[in-house]
């Protein structure tokens, strides 16, 4: 069993709280102890970016941090280091890699060196569902699951391909555009169900998640779970507690779980 499928069925009615952070950032030594700080303030699954010169995907916030490491020496094989050694302090929760087709081209073996630090799973950010067959494959074949995005506005034959690709869950953009918290996301129940219809696995969406009203309308349009990312980035550039943010949005998490028992 992966580790998404047990923690989304140990879940049950309780959505699943995802945590981003970039790999290296501001330092090896204080990426290693947020990855720890994430899995202390209740995220249930954690996305880890490989810093990239031109992250396409990402707003300010996340291009700062990934470039503020890559000035520090941060490459490939440090993340991978990271990574390895989240995995051995926690063996069950699920990593999943977010990441650029050059970084993974560029680097031969780059499936079989994530599969081996503990990865889950690979989302590479900017192929489209029309081309990631072949990296598809290679991460089957290196014990990756592939994670594809999916947006309100995909076309119904796309949507089927991201369905047969996709394992450990369904990655859902809230609006179009980058990461950042500049604008709300729309939580789209039509394409929660479109997808559902498909069977896809568990829709989770991501892009603009940073307050608990945004985790519960996100749960409302019949998410299995939220992703936050440049909340907890910008957390980090300020020096803040980052645990503090976690915690209120994994409260927001449960809210479901308690409506059920009642």
């Amino acid at each position: 069993m992966s580790r998404y499928v047990a923690m989304f069925e140990r879940l049950g009615h309780e959505a699943a709280l995802g945590a981003f952070t970039i790999l290296g950032n501001p330092d090896l030594k204080s990426s290693a102890a947020l990855l720890d700080a994430l899995v202390v303030g209740g995220a249930d699954m954690i996305e880890v970016g490989i810093p990239f010169s031109d992250p396409v995907a990402d707003g300010p916030v996340i291009q700062a941090a990934a470039l503020h490491a890559l000035n520090a020496g941060v490459r490939v094989a440090d993340c991978f280091d990271l990574i390895s050694g989240f995995r051995a302090r926690h063996p069950d929760v699920p990593v999943g890699i977010l990441t650029y087709a050059n970084i993974v081209v560029a680097r031969a073996g780059f499936m079989r060196d994530a599969a081996e630090a503990g990865a889950d799973s690979l989302l590479i950010a900017d192929v489209p569902a029309l081309e990631a067959k072949p990296f598809v494959l290679q991460m089957e074949q290196a014990g990756i699951e592939p994670v594809l995005i999916a947006a309100a506005n995909t076309s119904d034959s796309t949507l089927a391909r991201i369905a047969a690709m996709s394992k450990g869950y369904t990655y859902c953009v809230s609006r179009p555009g980058i990461t950042g918290t500049h604008a709300d996301g729309r939580f789209d129940s039509r394409l929660v169900h479109r997808l559902c219809g498909l069977g896809a696995p568990p829709q989770v969406f991501g892009f603009g998640i940073s307050k608990v009203e945004h985790v519960r309308a996100a749960i409302s349009a019949g998410a299995k779970g939220v992703i936050c990312g440049s909340a907890i980035v910008e957390s980090v550039a300020l020096g803040e507690d980052v645990t503090q943010l976690i915690r209120s949005l994994k409260a927001a998490t449960r809210e479901r779980l308690a409506a059920a028992m009642n």
